[in-house]
């Protein structure tokens, strides 16, 4: 039986809050995001394009930086209040987790704490952001897919326990899980989440750490096929990788995109409240084919099997380790 008790830790964390891939081409990334997808861009320096969707008042939900390989440097949630950050260093303190207060790395952003976490992903804590306009209804600026906002990061760890068990500890509840057939039932995939959504972070047994994906928001299934209609009249129809379709897990209508250096996103919508203090994380087991795909095509195996590296707090690529359960089921999902 899973623990799904709600552990709530001193401090607040609200929700996902943005990431930052590395891209070995700055202005190949900014046709695919900007010109294609639609992304604002909020800032421009450089060596990075700073973008948000047209929901978000915070200064960038995605920062794409100029770099040598593509890895993820970061990803990131904001917290409630500046004390929340204190409270976070002192708790991964105890953990001796290495940590690190970061100022002027983003442009737009206060002071931050980043954190190399017992999974070995670099996590950053942050409150202050300048905020921007939010262009939710000026429709006459909509541009390509439509995005509106940042929804969750999807992670692959090497052990889904011991992930789960972490992220209960900040915080996060339990809306849906899989697990594997008896006799064991050992735990493969977790979503977890602080905004009253399906997730903020999905745990997904595999080689680990590595970055599954970022999932961005949209305001319905149009424009989901918007998207698929800009990439295919641009060219660019071999970026789609997976759907559009439906999951059973979150009930999410999604398409999943490569971007030039093969970083991953989703786009997604029609996921549901889970709110209330009742609320009842919904099992799933990995035999059951509706989980992943409640229809539409096939994952291809890209989809389970390449992911993102992540860097380190040094800057170095994060070793990686083995899936302990079997990375990818027999079952056709």
């Amino acid at each position: 039986m899973l623990d799904t008790k709600w552990i709530q830790p001193p401090f607040n964390i609200v929700r996902t809050a943005h990431a930052e891939y590395v891209v070995t081409d700055l202005q190949r990334a900014r046709a695919f995001y900007v010109d294609l997808l639609g992304f604002v861009l909020s800032e421009e320096t450089s060596d990075a394009l700073y973008l948000r969707g047209y929901e978000e008042r915070l200064h960038h939900c995605l920062v794409l930086r100029q770099g040598p390989l593509p890895v993820v440097d970061h990803v990131a949630f904001r917290v409630a209040s500046p004390d929340d950050l204190d409270l976070l260093a002192h708790f991964f303190g105890k953990m001796a987790c290495p940590v690190s207060w970061v100022t002027e790395k983003e442009a737009g952003q206060g002071l931050a704490l980043r954190v190399q976490d017992p999974l070995g992903f670099t996590v950053e804590f942050f409150c202050d952001m300048t905020a921007v306009e939010r262009l939710l209804q000026r429709f006459d600026l909509y541009r390509g897919a439509h995005i509106l906002r940042i929804d969750h990061f999807n992670l692959h760890v090497s052990d889904v326990q011991l992930a789960y068990a972490y992220y209960k500890q900040l915080g996060f509840r339990c809306s849906e899980y899989t697990v594997t057939d008896a006799p064991e039932e050992n735990l493969w995939a977790a979503w977890m989440y602080r905004k009253p959504s399906v997730h903020d972070v999905a745990l997904m047994n595999g080689v680990g750490p590595r970055l599954h994906h970022l999932g961005f928001w949209m305001s319905d299934a149009q424009s989901i096929l918007r998207a698929c209609d800009v990439l295919a009249a641009a060219g660019q129809s071999a970026a789609i990788e997976r759907g559009p379709g439906r999951h059973g897990i979150s009930n999410a209508f999604f398409l999943y995109l490569r971007d030039p250096d093969g970083h991953r996103i989703e786009l997604y919508t029609n996921d549901y409240f889970t709110g209330d203090p009742d609320f009842e994380p919904i099992r799933w087991n990995i035999s059951d084919p509706r989980r992943a795909t409640f229809w539409g095509h096939a994952a291809p195996i890209s989809w389970f099997e390449e992911a993102s590296p992540v860097l380190g707090l040094d800057g170095k690529t994060m070793p990686l380790l083995p899936a302990l359960l079997q990375e990818r089921p027999q079952t056709v999902i």
